[in-house]
């Protein structure tokens, strides 16, 4: 394993001083426990978006706290949930009045973490459960995980906080645009994880895996590698079966690095995936491509389909200011 990196035990911390430090006009960092906030004042009654997960997906979440967009990120060890304290603590320090909605991924961990800062926190709360990820059925004994999608959700959502939606109104919005979207990922290699010090699962030259999840999980097929034609396909019909797009339907076409694919191969992957959909009559009106939902340094990428309507795409195009995702600010 050759990564940059000091010492494994102290990466996260050494890595967040190091993202602080970059863009100091945009968040704070706070330790003891760890939350990254966003530095730019909120009006009074303001709903309060808060999110967080494993560190290793990055420019999730913390990549996405400032104006528009998330009030607070919790970030945990790679790939471990973080914990109740850091997300009561995110609270103390942003909620304005306006409540609280945490927006979760659907990971076991996760979600038992938020549950249990929820019980503990005195101000108004609402949950969005995010789980796109269609590579999983919807009987699946722990449900759908979330992946791609939840930037998605963090945007729309954060747009409407910041024009001064209600947590009610918040929550209504934030659930549509989590079922108005799914997501499906690909690996050509997995992900090493620095206390691991190898891949979690391992690939031959000329074999991938189909439905991988963003912790290196392995997905529910093990396939021959293919032209990328066809890969597309098959994750594009998953997704089509899921939503079942009419044709005209105005839509997001989000296209997803997972850490070490080239723009080179994911702007090729978009092309197909949207004259995919165009050929269905599916109107891709927004897109959004790059490395967003990261799993360390997996070769990879996910294809994300969002359908809009009028509200969806005026949240989607609001002016945002975050480290990573930036647009009219």
């Amino acid at each position: 394993m050759k990564k940059f990196l000091n010492n494994i035990d102290t990466l996260l911390d050494e890595s967040l001083q190091g993202f602080a430090k970059a863009h100091s006009d945009i968040i704070q960092l706070h330790t003891h426990p760890t939350v990254v906030t966003r530095n730019t004042a909120t009006s009074t009654n303001k709903v309060t978006l808060v999110s967080g997960g494993g560190s290793g997906h990055e420019p999730l979440h913390t990549g996405f706290v400032g104006k528009g967009m998330l009030d607070a990120a919790c970030p945990g060890q790679v790939f471990t949930s973080p914990t109740p304290d850091q997300m009561i603590t995110a609270v103390e320090l942003v909620e304005n009045g306006g409540g609280v909605l945490f927006i979760v991924k659907n990971y076991a961990g996760d979600v038992m973490n938020f549950e249990i800062a929820s019980e503990m926190i005195a101000c108004p709360f609402e949950t969005i459960l995010v789980d796109d990820d269609v590579s999983l059925p919807k009987t699946h004994s722990t449900g759908r995980r979330g992946v791609a999608g939840t930037l998605i959700v963090e945007k729309i959502v954060g747009a409407a906080a910041e024009r001064g939606m209600n947590l009610a109104d918040c929550k209504v919005l934030g659930d549509k645009v989590n079922q108005m979207t799914a997501s499906m990922g690909v690996a050509l290699n997995c992900c090493t994880v620095p206390a691991l010090g190898k891949p979690t699962f391992e690939l031959a030259n000329d074999e991938m895996e189909m439905g991988v999840g963003i912790h290196g999980e392995r997905g529910h097929e093990t396939l021959k590698l293919q032209p990328a034609t066809k890969i597309v396909k098959q994750i594009a019909q998953a997704i089509d079966e899921d939503l079942k797009p009419k044709k005209g339907q105005k839509a997001l076409l989000h296209i997803n690095g997972l850490g070490a694919t080239p723009l080179m191969e994911l702007h090729l992957i978009y092309d197909l995936a949207a004259q995919y959909w165009e050929n269905k009559g599916i109107e891709i009106c927004r897109s959004l491509v790059g490395n967003y939902t990261t799993s360390l340094d997996m070769v990879g990428c996910s294809i994300t389909l969002t359908l809009l309507d009028e509200e969806m795409m005026q949240m989607w195009d609001a002016p945002v200011n975050t480290a990573s995702l930036r647009k009219g600010c």
